[in-house]
């Protein structure tokens, strides 16, 4: 039986109000909210985000997967508007949720700000009092999720894991690779180096790379890029898909990719997974989400790796 597992990103929901540019009062805030106001309103609207939404509930996938910047400046009034639209997906075990640097944009309090989400960011049996990452065994699939968000400097949107994270993520994926696990590890930033320019990149994407080939891994999801993106890389385990997805808020302006959510069906036969990735992408003249193709994702071991972007 095939297992379906949904991904969407950066939802960036509004509308920035002024009590969350001042009401708790950052540079950045400021900054940001001027941003937002001046640009980001036009190019993120909530329609599209809800639209997809009822999409995803429509098609029934089995899971979902979230990888961040579901707010914009990290204000508790955008949290608490967030879990509000978070909950129209359902029971919280329906969705699994990494945060991006929009949610970490500047430091807040944890238990009015991300603390309000930590429903969807809960593992599974003596994971559940684990922080990140965290590992969600749905069936034979596991969802191992890692936060790449922590405040950053003005002008910056990158992230980092840090040694503990990479240290306990290679210790996961290695026993659950042994148990017979399908492994998808969700982080929001683009976790190989060369995949974001240096001021928005995950900074130590170098040593996320050695551990997905040491212990391996079937797919990786992630945002940030707001555009898709596939890479193929060979581990000791058999080929990783590392798959970027575009905004789920994004108008399609020519200049923008719009928005997307992608479906993967997960699948073994003859002791070889079998993933199969379909596109839905928003269009405005249907004003709805459309088919936009599917795509067989190999892992087999003695594939040459095909670095592209797409």
């Amino acid at each position: 039986m095939l297992f379906t597992l949904a991904h969407f990103s950066d939802v960036h929901l509004g509308p920035v109000s002024a009590g969350d540019i001042l009401g708790s009062f950052r540079l950045k805030r400021l900054v940001g909210g001027a941003s937002w106001h001046f640009r980001r309103r036009h190019l993120h609207v909530n329609h599209i985000a809800d639209a997809l939404r009822a999409d995803i509930l429509a098609a029934r996938p089995d899971h979902i997967a979230f990888t961040g910047d579901l707010v914009n400046l990290a204000a508790q009034g955008e949290f608490e508007r967030g879990q509000t639209w978070l909950q129209g997906f359902g029971a919280p075990d329906k969705i699994s949720f990494v945060p991006g640097n929009h949610d970490s944009y500047v430091k807040n309090d944890h238990a009015t700000g991300l603390g309000l989400l930590q429903p969807y960011t809960t593992g599974d049996g003596r994971q559940a009092e684990i922080a990140f990452p965290y590992v969600r065994l749905r069936r034979n699939i596991a969802m191992i999720g890692v936060s790449s968000a922590q405040p950053q400097a003005l002008w910056r949107a990158g992230g980092q894991l840090g040694q503990d994270q990479l240290t306990a993520l290679e210790g996961m994926l290695a026993e659950l690779g042994k148990k017979g696990f399908y492994r998808a590890v969700m982080v929001h930033h683009p976790p190989l180096p060369g995949l974001a320019v240096a001021r928005k990149a995950l900074r130590d994407s170098a040593q996320f790379k050695t551990a997905i080939i040491s212990a391996g891994a079937e797919l990786v999801i992630h945002g940030h890029n707001h555009k898709a993106m596939h890479t193929e890389l060979p581990t000791a385990k058999g080929m990783a898909h590392i798959i970027g997805v575009p905004s789920a808020s994004l108008v399609d302006s020519g200049r923008h990719e719009g928005a997307q959510w992608h479906s993967f069906s997960i699948g073994r036969s003859k002791g070889v997974w079998q993933t199969t990735m379909s596109r839905r992408r928003w269009s405005a003249e249907l004003g709805g989400f459309v088919d936009a193709g599917s795509v067989p994702l190999s892992h087999e071991k003695d594939r040459k790796a095909n670095l592209h972007g797409s």
